[in-house]
């Protein structure tokens, strides 16, 4: 639970800080979102370390599956675009994903 519980809140933290970036640069909104969102992007960096998997590359495989779907719902809560069928799909198919990543049995 906890592994999930940082994976979401990296995800939000990259998601929502990069959110606040484009919204300066595309947006012309004030460059303080900008500043916010890159010291968010920073936390991002930090969160992941804080998981007690060993490998680096692992966690950060995992973290890219659960990434995707975090930005399918940022995309359909925050942008007002909803998924259709495929988006769904292929957001199971990440959670299977990071589902065999972390926790398939290893010798």
């Amino acid at each position: 639970m906890k592994a999930m519980m940082l994976f979401v809140l990296a995800g939000l933290a990259e998601i929502g800080g990069g959110y606040l970036v484009w919204l300066t640069l595309k947006e012309n909104r004030p460059i303080g979102y900008a500043v916010s969102g890159s010291l968010i992007l920073v936390l991002y960096g930090i969160i992941p370390t804080l998981q007690s998997f060993p490998s680096f590359g692992r966690v950060y495989a995992a973290y890219g599956g659960v990434f995707i779907i975090l930005s399918v719902l940022w995309g359909w809560l925050v942008d007002k675009k909803v998924p259709d069928m495929y988006d769904w799909i292929g957001a199971l198919v990440c959670i299977a994903g990071v589902s065999i990543i972390l926790w398939a049995p290893r010798g």
